[in-house]
Parts: structure tokens; C-alpha cells; sequence
């Protein structure tokens, strides 16, 4: 099934992986299994939704099939696209490589692209790039609940002792949460072969992927000098410590604080107190520092794989409050702050405002769509955001979920782990994700636009009489 890529492709391969603001590092497959059965995790009965028509829950089907066309046309590298209403699975789509993206990858590799992207169905992995922050999120939530810490208002050195006694004792989970920890982004420095911190801001969240121990920089990065222009911020002239700066770091140090407060690792976890509570099977991936947490450390920046019914899950339990099946899995105040970010995490230093951060969630930005409108309104549509076209979005005023996931293909190639290993001169020692297009730096990018599929699902609601 899989060749190789070519030497020029794979030493770009991830340098351009945060180009776009939901960009997380990477992400790939399941755990011991071979390659061929780690396109699919177990399927259970659990997994399957109630399904109905979109008539039955007040919406037109010939809509959003005109709406779906444009998400899933060739050049979108659409995989999945789903929508739930009022907890009914009421209208998805699954397809696999299309001609146009199968001349661009085989013309960029030597992937064959029907092998490797071919025929997907609603049992197919996807992966979650910067989405997976949003989980992280919820996780902390849950141990504030369950006890094993205090507040959002903690400082984060209580965990990470090794913040104490210098200036970043004061650094709350918040702050870690809303991206706002005054700490600079960290980037891998190909000449010493280490994560240090940033020289320009031309990686958005920070490229930690080429590191084994993607962790340890995380919690040494020093706060970054105010009224100074730093390289690696781009929103104005002087940093000031309390701005918003996207940085991968920042989630990295909130999966080692879970782990040191609760004593279990992201999956565990999550497997315990959130997964199995909703009926997801999901596995997330880790570096291969095999001498931190639980032989790697798990990577809450990014890199969880599941089916998109299961992502959409986890939208439906925040549409719930946090309630599935009768049981409070996550706090109701915490749904009610993930709500608020687009009035208390309104993102001012950047394009005027027109989007919030808060929470390791986002506001969808407004787009232009054909007509002239733009859609949605500022502030408004809350989603997770990942790279490659990652969203779960969720419209709590029509209590609908919307999830779109760009296609996928896990590349392992080491251990048959889910273990983060990249090497540029050797395809053969690597384990990285094979999402597209950007994932594999395929030439002309994508066409998908998340805000025209989003307009298209709201158009497609049916006026009352």
C-alpha cells in the first residue's frame, strides 16, 4: 500500500503543517495494528445513531444536498461531513480520493492514492488536528469536578513546580486555557536538533512534531520580554504579556497537568471519564520520549483519531450541557463558559475582533458566500478548529452539530504505535499523519470552505408558519 515520498516532499512535509490557525502538529493511527486494519477502530452498537429524515426535524433536504455538493467537490479533500439536529443523525456523506486530488498527490509522492485514500464510509478513521485541544479542555474541566483540581483560576504551578518561585507562578490554567499565558511559541531548530523558542511567527501554535519529547521545551520556555517586538509575534509592534498568542506549548503543559493531578495519562483519562461515557472509541497519539508520562508523552495539542459519528459525539454532549444518557459527564457551568467565549474571549489585538479563543475553543470567522453576505455573523457559531478542515461546530440556538473532516490516512511506519517519529532523510523511520492536502504538502491547497457549508445547514432550516 504504501511506497514512499520522495526525499524534497518529506523534508517539507510538516514545515508547512501550521499554516492556518487551527493548526495543531500531527496526527496518524491506531495502536498495534498493521496498516491496512488501522483504517478502522472496532465498531460497536454504541456507535450508531439515531437517524431521520431532515424534513422530520424542520429542514430541507434539498438544501443541504446542494450545500454538501460544494463541501465534497473535487479539490475540497473531503472525507466526512455530517449534521445533527436535536440529537438525530439527519444527514451525512462519505467519499474517498477524487481525480484532481489524486493527480495532485501522485504528482507530489509516490503514494498511490487510491490504495492509500480510497473508498471511506462512516466507519473510517478520521483525525482531529487542533480539535483535540477542545477534549483536552473538557478533561480539565472534569477533574475540576472530580476534585483533583481547584479552579480555572489555579496557577498552574501548583502542577508544574518547575514554574514556582519565578514570574510564571502567576500563570493560571485559564490564561494556559484562553492562550494567553505570556509565554512565546516553541519551534523546532533543525541545526541543534531541539525545540527552542520561535525565531519569526511563521508557524502558527509552533512546529513541536520533529522533536521525540515534545514536552520538556514546553515547560522551560522563560516569559517572553514585554514592550518588545518579539519575532514570533505578529499582532502588533510590542508584546505585552496577556496577549493572545496560538501556541501548541500552552496545551502540551495542560496534558502534563492532568497527568500530574489525576495520576493517569490523556487516554486513560479520557477513556475513563469522558469516551466511554459517550459511546467513543478514540486513541490519541504521543511522542517517543519513551522516559516521560506512560512511554511518550500524550500529545493534548493535537492528534486524536476516531470515526466523525464519534466526533460528533462529543459535539452533542456540549449541545447537551454536558449531560448524555441522564449523566452529568461534563460540569453545566463549564458548557456555559465554553458559551460565553464569544462575549469574555473576543480575540481584539486580530482582524478587528471578529472571532473569539477562549476555553481551546473558537468563534467561526465570517466568510464571504456567493450572494455577497457574509456568514456568520462575528462572534456567534462556536466550533473546534483543526488542521486540514477539522471541525466540530455546534449551533446551540438550533441545537445542531455540524462535523467536517478532510481525508485521512495514518502513516506508521516504527513501532505500529501511535508515537510521533519524524525523520526527514529516512520515510522508513517515521510515523506521521497522512491527512490532505497540507498534511502531505500537496500542491494547489484546498477549496473547502467550512463557512459555505455552515451557511448552507442554516439556510437549510425551514421557516415556522
Amino acid at each position: 500500500m504504501f511506497r514512499t515520498l520522495s526525499t524534497s516532499v518529506l523534508l517539507t512535509l510538516i514545515l508547512t503543517l501550521l499554516a492556518s490557525c487551527g493548526g495543531g502538529s500531527n496526527s496518524a493511527a491506531p495502536a498495534d495494528r498493521s496498516d491496512d486494519e488501522d483504517e478502522q477502530l472496532p465498531v460497536t452498537e454504541q456507535t450508531v445513531w439515531q437517524e431521520a429524515t431532515p424534513e422530520s426535524v424542520g429542514m430541507d433536504s434539498s438544501i443541504l444536498a446542494q450545500a454538501f455538493d460544494q463541501a465534497f467537490v473535487d479539490g475540497s479533500y473531503t472525507q466526512a461531513a455530517l449534521v445533527i439536529k436535536d440529537n438525530t443523525l439527519i444527514y451525512e456523506r462519505y467519499r474517498g480520493i477524487l481525480p484532481t486530488e489524486q493527480a495532485r498527490l501522485e504528482a507530489t509522492t509516490l503514494l498511490d492514492g487510491q490504495e492509500r485514500y480510497g473508498q471511506r464510509d462512516k466507519d473510517s478513521l478520521a483525525t482531529s488536528w487542533s480539535t483535540a485541544k477542545s477534549f483536552t479542555s473538557v478533561m480539565i474541566a472534569i477533574a475540576i469536578e472530580q476534585g483533583y483540581i481547584e479552579s480555572l483560576s489555579e496557577p498552574a504551578s501548583n502542577y508544574i513546580d518547575e514554574w514556582q518561585e519565578d514570574g510564571r507562578d502567576a500563570i493560571t490554567l485559564r490564561n494556559l486555557l484562553d492562550m494567553r499565558s505570556g509565554l512565546p511559541i516553541a519551534c523546532y531548530d533543525f541545526a541543534a536538533q531541539s525545540l527552542e523558542v520561535c525565531p519569526d511567527g511563521g508557524n502558527a501554535g509552533g512546529n513541536l512534531v520533529y522533536s521525540s519529547d515534545q514536552m520538556s521545551a514546553c515547560i522551560d520556555r522563560p516569559l517572553a520580554a514585554t514592550n518588545v517586538n518579539q519575532p514570533w509575534y505578529t499582532g502588533g509592534p510590542l508584546w505585552q504579556t496577556g496577549y493572545w498568542l496560538y501556541s501548541n506549548c500552552d496545551t502540551m503543559v495542560l496534558g502534563e497537568i492532568l497527568y500530574r493531578a489525576t495520576g493517569q495519562d490523556l487516554q486513560t483519562y479520557a477513556d475513563l471519564h469522558l469516551f466511554s461515557k459517550i459511546g467513543m472509541q478514540a486513541q490519541w497519539w504521543r511522542d517517543s520520549d519513551g522516559t516521560s508520562q506512560v512511554d511518550g508523552n500524550y500529545l493534548a495539542y493535537c492528534c486524536l483519531d476516531a470515526t466523525p459519528r464519534d466526533f460528533a459525539r462529543f459535539g452533542q454532549l456540549l449541545l447537551n450541557n454536558g449531560v448524555w444518557d441522564n449523566e452529568q459527564v461534563v460540569p453545566s457551568s463549564y458548557i456555559d463558559s465554553i458559551k460565553n467565549i464569544s462575549v469574555d474571549s473576543v480575540v481584539t489585538e486580530l482582524y478587528g475582533g471578529a472571532f473569539s479563543y477562549g476555553l481551546q475553543f473558537w468563534t467561526v470567522i465570517p466568510g464571504q458566500q456567493p450572494d455577497g453576505s457574509f456568514y456568520p455573523l462575528p462572534n456567534t457559531l462556536i466550533t473546534t478548529n483543526g488542521f486540514d478542515g477539522q471541525y466540530i461546530s455546534l449551533d446551540f440556538d438550533n441545537n445542531i452539530v455540524v462535523v467536517r473532516k478532510s481525508l485521512y490516512s495514518p502513516i506508521i511506519n516504527t513501532s505500529g504505535e501511535r508515537k510521533m517519529t519524524i525523520s526527514p532523510s529516512n520515510l522508513e523511520e517515521s510515523s506521521l499523519v497522512g491527512s490532505l492536502p497540507n498534511g502531505i504538502n500537496l500542491i494547489g491547497g484546498s477549496n473547502y470552505s467550512h463557512q459555505s457549508l455552515l451557511y448552507g445547514v442554516n439556510n437549510s432550516i425551514i421557516a415556522p408558519d
